[in-house]
């Protein structure tokens, strides 16, 4: 049996709508048997997360996070993605991690985007200026074609980088992004809340990314109390992130709060109600949702060389 080796050029065979087309069929099979694995070593994180899917198969994902990376020239993030066969377990592909890794979490929250935000929204901010953000630009572009861009970041030098290659503007002042945006993309390494709920306009939807971590948050009580509250996985955010566990444990919000995730989305209640609702989602990953993406890419790569 041939095992199918799949780097980033790769990447020029994709299309983000497919993607989110791929979720959301992925979401319709059997529920996914998922299991993290967490191991830390100061700011250094090792995740572990794995899933199988009946009828579809197992991926294992391994994942490194070292803030310290970047200060070296190295990516933060690192790592490899497996596919076994769902029938056999035989070893089918080994896949890009990067690539994975950027698709799976860009058009994660391109899913939850094409759900809950107003179709539309033309006025979407990025806080934070690396990868994630630059990738999300991208994949919101794919959906929102008319969309204009600002990016925040704390250290702004960053953020006009950013913005210059990409076409966006960066703007100094959080409040005034927040109060000016519909979408809010929020993909920082921040362990404090910098969104304050009291900023937010009718409408928006925020699009939460970045906390990891139990210590990570991205957004204030006052955000949550204000907003439907949606995941793409409870479970892999409500006991580990914490955007929610923290709030959680506090009685800040309830589990009854969080009112779907994408299991959800074919009983029709992972939607937005009206133009004036506030919506958030918290992606959280998940083993499942690489798994469904690296097959998206391994079916794609394989069409391509048929």
């Amino acid at each position: 049996m041939s095992i199918d080796i799949i780097g980033p050029e790769a990447e020029g065979l994709l299309d983000w709508i497919t993607l989110t087309e791929a979720f959301e069929a992925g979401h319709r099979l059997p529920r996914a048997e998922v299991a993290d694995t967490f191991l830390y070593r100061g700011e250094d994180t090792l995740l572990t997360r794995s899933a199988w899917i009946s009828g579809l198969g197992i991926a294992v994902k391994c994942a490194t996070i070292m803030p310290g990376n970047p200060e070296a020239g190295l990516p933060m993030v690192n790592g490899a993605v497996n596919l076994l066969s769902d029938e056999t377990g035989m070893l089918e592909a080994i896949v890009d991690f990067q690539l994975v890794t950027k698709w799976k979490t860009a058009g994660d929250s391109l899913l939850a985007a094409r759900r809950l935000a107003r179709p539309d929204a033309r006025e979407i901010l990025i806080c934070g200026a690396g990868h994630v953000a630059a990738s999300m630009i991208e994949a919101y572009r794919a959906a929102f074609p008319q969309a204009r861009f600002t990016i925040w970041n704390r250290t702004h030098l960053t953020a006009e980088a950013l913005a210059a290659r990409t076409g966006a503007r960066a703007e100094a002042d959080l409040a005034t992004a927040v109060r000016g945006a519909e979408i809010i993309a929020c993909t920082t390494m921040a362990s404090q809340p910098y969104i304050r709920g009291e900023w937010l306009r009718p409408g928006t939807h925020l699009d939460l990314i970045g906390a990891y971590r139990p210590d990570m948050r991205e957004v204030d009580d006052e955000t949550l109390r204000r907003a439907r509250i949606f995941c793409d996985s409870r479970a892999t955010t409500i006991k580990h992130i914490g955007e929610f566990k923290d709030p959680l444990a506090r009685g800040v919000i309830s589990e009854a709060d969080l009112v779907a995730d994408y299991y959800d989305i074919h009983a029709g209640t992972f939607a937005r109600r009206s133009d004036d609702e506030i919506t958030l989602c918290k992606n959280g990953g998940g083993a499942h949702l690489d798994l469904i993406c690296a097959q998206y890419i391994l079916q794609t790569w394989r069409v391509s060389r048929a």
